[in-house]
């Protein structure tokens, strides 16, 4: 009995509905991403192919043609590298399952699979100091309900390092603020943590606690109609309260802050205060400690200890002499 290769349409839908959602359970985050991803994939295909993106054949969706569409996505749509690869990784997600649903398109997949992802440049992490984040702090206007969710949100970000959608997402019945003071967090990959919090922390949470709920969502911080906060709206309010920061920390308007840097924030302090790497990616939620070295590189005042314990050599200033002005009128041609 012959095995028939399922069409294109018949294996993404598998992909997303059998592999995504059920085997790995994926993120709602995750299945966005991927989603826009092949949303972008069919339009292109079907622009090159001249037909319905649900007549597609799998052979159809082969290497020169991704690697086509990743390479317009840069022209066209001017993505940076890091969001080429992004795009990458779905698309290659996609074809692993199909390398086990379709067998005989083996050769065409493994082709696929070995488009390159694009180096790109690492810039060092943007994180605030210790007198900027206090600044920060004080910033919201505390005698309005806006004001002190608003100081809430900034306060247990820096503390904790949560990610944005952590934040957004905090449930009341996720903090726990008797002895031991913490609050459980589920992150990437559905691995949940516990985050210990510091007695400052645990007052501003006690006394927001005692406020009456908006909406019926049960969000730590709502928006002011009760629903989940948007990663626009972060952005607004912390450019907002950055605004009003930086009169009195004028260091603030000279760095691009988002609600990321808070949480890089975070694990530099930990990182100056003398914590080992793999207690900060315990901290974090990183998978790997491999991710939080990018804490070291930007950790100058680390390297400047490292260098006072060295003995390098050191080397001896020269002098300027000017060359002869026919030399330099040569040079300078």
């Amino acid at each position: 009995m012959t095995h028939a290769t399922p069409n294109f349409a018949v294996l993404l839908q598998g992909f997303f509905t059998q592999r995504l959602m059920r085997q790995r359970e994926a993120s709602p985050h995750t299945i966005g991403s991927y989603r826009d991803t092949f949303r972008l994939l069919l339009r292109f295909a079907q622009s090159r192919l001249q037909k319905s993106p649900s007549r597609f054949e799998l052979s159809e969706i082969d290497a020169p043609l991704v690697a086509a569409f990743l390479d317009e996505l840069e022209k066209d749509r001017k993505i940076a590298a890091r969001s080429r690869n992004l795009r990458l990784t779905a698309i290659r997600s996609f074809f692993r399952y199909a390398a086990l649903e379709a067998p005989e398109n083996s050769a065409q997949i493994q082709r696929v699979l070995a488009i390159p992802s694009k180096r790109h440049t690492r810039s060092v992490v943007t994180f605030l100091s210790r007198e900027e984040v206090e600044a920060l702090l004080e910033a919201p206007d505390q005698r309005a309900w806006l004001g002190r969710r608003d100081h809430v949100l900034l306060l247990l970000t820096v503390q904790t390092g949560m990610r944005l959608s952590e934040m957004t997402g905090l449930q009341r019945c996720n903090v726990v603020l008797g002895t031991g003071a913490h609050i459980r967090v589920m992150g990437k990959g559905r691995k949940e943590r516990s985050i210990p919090l510091t007695k400052r922390t645990v007052a501003v949470l006690k006394a927001w606690m005692l406020e009456p709920e908006v909406g019926t969502t049960g969000l730590l911080c709502p928006s002011a109609r009760g629903g989940k906060l948007s990663a626009d709206g972060m952005q607004n309010l912390l450019k907002k309260h950055i605004s009003s920061a930086s009169k009195k920390c004028p260091s603030l308007a000279e760095k691009r802050i988002t609600p990321h840097s808070l949480r890089h924030s975070c694990a530099m302090e930990l990182l100056q205060a003398g914590v080992e790497p793999v207690m900060i990616a315990l901290w974090l939620g990183h998978e790997s400690v491999t991710t939080t070295q990018i804490y070291l590189h930007a950790n100058l005042a680390l390297k400047e200890s490292i260098l006072a314990k060295t003995g390098l050599p050191e080397g001896r200033p020269g002098r300027y002499r000017p060359d002869d002005q026919l030399l330099d009128f040569l040079k300078s041609l």
